[in-house]
């Protein structure tokens, strides 16, 4: 939780800084959020966090899945990268017009299995977020709750759960990679200190 405030922090410091660059300029008129734009931002905040852990991840440790303990059957990490991909498809797809056989959900839910290198699950991960934002896009106050045809399962019936189970499905896979990331010795991009920021140089005495 505290990491996750600290980039809430800096995504909104970031969104501030153009405006602190412009000392003596007019106040530009700051549009007021949206629906879409407040689900975008706390999506990108989860995206930016999942997609740097699976850079993180070795290539030669893609297949990797702890075996001391209780661990018997559980995913390798690239099947924790690929399931979300799947789940961020699932979820989103359909406002975009994707359609699931659900009979194969289950079968299906670790992702395709033609992807093998490190760079495709990757590129998978990006587009499935890709697609995730684009349907968080579409969503405004008239339509969030409007009760959907045919939904991919019958919890995603309206836009504004869709957008809910897509923003925090992520981070319960994302503990599992981070746990797996230290477990070869890997601090999490998002876990790792932050160099202090840099000091501007002390104003000089102007010469008279």
């Amino acid at each position: 939780m505290k990491k996750l405030v600290v980039c809430l922090v800096l995504v909104c410091a970031a969104a501030a800084a153009p405006a602190l660059r412009a000392q003596g300029a007019p106040p530009a008129q700051q549009q007021p959020p949206t629906v879409s734009s407040v689900l975008n931002t706390l999506y990108g905040v989860v995206e930016q966090q999942v997609v740097s852990a699976a850079e993180a991840m070795p290539e030669d440790k893609y297949g990797f899945a702890p075996t001391n303990g209780e661990f018997k059957g559980v995913r390798t990490f690239a099947e924790e990268v690929k399931h979300i991909g799947f789940a961020n498809h699932l979820f989103f797809g359909p406002l975009m017009g994707e359609t699931f056989d659900t009979k194969n959900i289950q079968a299906e839910s670790n992702g395709p299995a033609a992807l093998k290198t490190k760079a495709e699950i990757l590129q998978y991960l990006k587009d499935s977020f890709a697609l995730g934002h684009k349907a968080l896009s579409t969503i405004t106050p008239e339509n969030q709750v409007t009760v959907l045809d045919k939904p991919a399962l019958p919890f995603l019936n309206t836009r504004l759960a869709i957008a809910n189970i897509g923003t925090f499905h992520p981070m319960d896979h994302y503990g599992q990679m981070v746990e797996y990331l230290r477990m070869n010795g890997i601090i999490p991009p998002a876990s790792r200190p932050r160099p202090p920021q840099q000091q501007p140089p002390a104003a000089q005495p102007r010469q008279q």
